[in-house]
């Protein structure tokens, strides 16, 4: 039967053969790499750790967030910590909001900023200074926007770093509203959890992100901080993981009270904008994450192209059918699983959709990066 087919159309044939593998590989990613995620059992007592910690939070202007949110990250339930809030010369009422906490609040210190140094762009700068300026060795990382979902988040954390760990990545989620935007937004911020949790877990940690992660401060200092990508206003958080985490020294805290949540971006300009900034700090991984991540969504492309073509001419349907059921099968099985353990609802029937969305977006803004770079607004 299969020789029939090769001969009565060899190009469509060899279409068939590029979506068999292709589907092989993808099914590859899903139970071997994300499925490392999804059946995931990560223990829910709480583990004590007496280590004290530093939480960094970058703030510019931020004094509407800073009122709502920095009470949530100083009445944590630990017994030692402190959070560093470096003001990046705010010109609204910043400083006043912080004067007036510090007199409540003994643990908050107060890390002020006036302006950049030439050689540092974007978050770099301010945020070296408050690493700096901590005075425990574990640094945990947040923004200004973000709330933890809990006063363990802190404790959930920390507990993480035990002997030869170094790095610990959490996951940060982002509000619900009623949009589509939203719900593409929280698909996209879960598939990257798929992607960097389910790595590291593999044991090939590429990334972190900076609304919720934490290291060693003599980790930092024995990278040399941001020195390698210094010309890059992004990538305080991604690519300073990605050269310093290893398969050794890196975990993962997925616990639904270790999460932090952030406002998402309202205007779908907004966010493709901030999809634009994240796709150059990509563009400058290690050539290893690179060429797995690449594999990945050439794949992707391959097997959506292909099953469509030969949809199209009919070749083989029930084979190709086949091949394209056991694949939505195993996506929305691991993605399903993944979405449970990070308190994600509501979008699972439109993963396909949202998929597709993102392969076509992605190239379209890896070019428009490559005409124009997109800068980071004050």
């Amino acid at each position: 039967m299969i020789k029939e087919y090769f001969v009565r159309d060899p190009l469509l044939f060899i279409t068939f053969t590029l979506l068999v593998l292709a589907t092989v590989i993808q099914l590859a990613y899903y139970w071997i790499i994300y499925a490392k995620l999804a059946f995931l059992k990560q223990k829910n007592e709480f583990l004590r750790s007496d280590q004290p910690v530093s939480i960094i939070v970058c703030a510019r202007d931020e004094y509407y967030n800073l009122k709502e949110n920095l009470p949530l990250l100083l009445n944590q339930d630990y017994s030692k910590f402190e959070v560093v809030v470096v003001n990046h010369g705010s010109e609204d009422e910043t400083h006043f909001l912080l004067r007036d906490l510090a007199e409540e609040y003994k643990n908050l210190k107060i890390v002020t900023v006036q302006q950049d140094l030439n050689f540092f762009s974007g978050k770099k700068f301010p945020l070296s200074i408050g690493i700096k300026s901590a005075s425990y060795e574990l640094l945990l990382f947040t923004d200004a926007d973000c709330i933890p979902r809990s006063n363990q988040w802190l404790r959930r954390m920390a507990a993480n770093f035990t002997e030869g760990t170094d790095i610990v990545l959490g996951y940060s989620a982002y509000h619900k509203t009623n949009s589509f935007l939203n719900l593409l937004i929280r698909f996209d911020t879960t598939r990257i959890a798929m992607n960097y949790m389910g790595f590291a877990q593999w044991g090939m940690p590429y990334m972190g992100v900076g609304r919720n992660m934490a290291y060693r401060k003599s980790l930092f200092y024995s990278q040399n901080g941001f020195i390698s990508h210094y010309n890059v206003q992004a990538g305080d958080d991604d690519l300073f993981i990605n050269k310093a985490a290893t398969k050794t020294n890196t975990r993962i805290e997925i616990m639904a009270d270790a999460q932090t949540i952030s406002s998402p971006k309202t205007m779908l300009n907004q966010w493709l904008r901030q999809k634009r900034r994240h796709l150059v700090t990509a563009a400058l991984y290690k050539p290893a994450h690179k060429t797995i991540l690449g594999i990945f969504a050439f794949t992707q492309v391959l097997y959506w192209a292909s099953a469509v073509c030969l949809l199209v001419f009919w070749f083989m349907p029930y084979f190709v059918l086949g091949l394209i059921a056991l694949r939505l099968f195993s996506q929305l099985l691991i993605t399903g699983k993944v979405m449970n353990k990070l308190s994600e609802k509501g979008f699972l029937l439109l993963v396909p959709f949202f998929e597709l969305f993102l392969m076509v977006i992605s190239p379209v803004l890896a070019l428009a990066n490559m005409v124009n770079k997109p800068v980071k607004r004050r």
